[in-house]
């Protein structure tokens, strides 16, 4: 039997990479770790994590005018972008050595640098030296996707370089209609910048329930956000005041900032992944069967880089699940059924299940249960954001099938959904919990009546 470096050499120290790491590392396996950037991947340093602190700093725009609207006296406000980022980067930074410190603490050993496979057991570092290991683990995410052939695109940014601008710009077109493109347009328009979004598509939010995209969009436009739908870049061209975006429409505009977050694609390119062997999908994404192995079987790969669900705690499950398996002897697979999502818009959305069209398509009949309506909390002062609950429910079974809110918090409130339809709850059962009252929450459990749309030329 040869005699390997590593029993487990781990490309990528995002959240999954990170978990498998320390789980087999804890087993007693001898495990190596290589990042090319820093420790803590996409979501620690690019992604979730400083999103979240942005749009926790965009969201005092509307607390301010919220609590003149409760008597508070407010004077002036002044949002400083430096100081911002400054406290930021701190944040992050600490994060990202306690991710360094658990993997270190686990007994796996930390390469900075980029890995790249010789063969299906050889692991090339740079600048360091090549190793081999027994079994191999490809956790190296995702990247954003930029259109390289279009005309100007050096002058656009993407999501990664929003996170590090020196200074907040006065107006920023976002082209894109996925969560990362409407977070963003959330957090800029929150922070004072005039806000535009362009996006080629008929609606935003592709793959989201119909009504729950529907409404988000107009709460964005009622919050003075510009969503140009239809549409989408021809060129981009420099001036001395900033950059003019062209159009497919005939139509442009002027913007200090161009950004564009228009999908993510697997990072597997320039990573040896051929040398190997490993088979990759039309996207490039690692193709991998339900234990997360790909078609070489001493490789394996999990979280966004396999393009399954492109989400953190997914990623974590997934790469959870590949040590049990493979270094305590325990097997288990992650099931990528009921997994909740939560984007932060303003107000957010928090989704777990079908949608109403997915659920047609795959069980034929089903109830909506759906209200709409202005929390108590805007109506006091005379807010105008309203929010959306919606229940997507199997006939006769009266399993709930799909949960989808518009709220603020509906992060939150989405967790503890997320738990009853992942074991099953019917409607009846849903029902019998009391309401908490007075919550936003509480529609979830109250709405009795199935919901029949307008007819056609009537106002919802």
């Amino acid at each position: 039997m040869a005699d390997y470096d590593y029993d487990l050499f781990v490309l990528g120290a995002g959240s999954g990479g990170v978990r498998a790491a320390r789980v087999a590392a804890v087993a007693g396996a001898k495990v190596a770790v290589a990042e090319e950037h820093r420790v803590g991947g996409t979501c620690v340093i690019r992604g979730c994590v400083p999103k979240k602190f942005m749009v926790y700093a965009s969201e005092y725009s509307k607390h301010f005018d919220t609590a003149r609207g409760y008597g508070w006296e407010i004077g002036d406000t002044r949002f400083d972008w430096p100081t911002f980022l400054m406290a930021k980067d701190k944040e992050i930074a600490r994060l990202s050595g306690i991710y360094v410190r658990n993997l270190q603490n686990a007994g796996a050993e930390l390469f900075h640098g980029k890995a790249v496979l010789k063969d299906r057991h050889t692991v090339g570092i740079e600048g360091e030296r090549t190793v081999t290991a027994k079994k191999i683990l490809i956790a190296t995410g995702g990247r954003p996707w930029m259109p390289k052939e279009l005309e100007g695109v050096e002058h656009a940014i993407t999501s990664n370089e929003a996170f590090h601008l020196a200074e907040l710009p006065k107006r920023i077109v976002i082209a894109g209609g996925g969560y990362i493109a409407l977070e963003f347009a959330g957090i800029f328009k929150g922070l004072g910048v005039d806000t535009t979004v362009v996006h080629r598509g008929p609606n935003v939010l592709r793959g989201f329930d119909d009504d729950i995209r529907a409404h988000i969009a107009e709460e964005m436009e009622q919050a003075g956000i510009r969503i140009l739908l239809g549409c989408q870049h021809t060129k981009l061209e420099k001036t001395a005041t900033g950059i003019v975006n062209h159009f497919d429409t005939g139509h442009s505009c002027e913007s200090d900032v161009v950004m564009f977050a228009t999908g993510r694609e697997p990072y597997t390119e320039g990573l040896g992944l051929e040398a190997a062997g490993v088979e990759l999908a039309a996207n490039g994404a690692v193709k991998v069967d339900e234990f997360s192995r790909s078609n070489v079987d001493n490789i394996w790969a999990v979280g966004d880089v396999t393009d399954r669900i492109n989400l953190t705690p997914v990623a974590i499950r997934e790469g959870e699940s590949f040590a049990r398996t493979e270094f305590h002897g325990t097997p288990m697979t992650f099931d990528h059924e009921m997994v909740a999502s939560a984007v932060f818009t303003q107000p957010q959305i928090g989704s777990v299940g079908l949608s109403e069209a997915d659920a047609r398509h795959r069980y034929g009949k089903v109830d909506i249960y759906l209200s709409k309506f202005r929390p108590m909390k805007e109506t006091f002062y005379g807010g105008q954001q309203r929010a959306l609950i919606k229940l997507v429910v199997e006939c006769g079974t009266e399993r709930i099938l799909g949960c989808h809110v518009v709220a603020p918090d509906a992060g939150e409130i989405i967790q503890m959904a997320a738990i009853a339809l992942k074991m099953g709850v019917t409607k009846p059962q849903w029902d019998s919990t009391c309401a908490v009252h007075p919550t936003l929450a509480e529609e979830l459990v109250t709405m009795r009546e199935k919901y029949a749309p307008p007819a056609l030329g009537q106002v919802a």
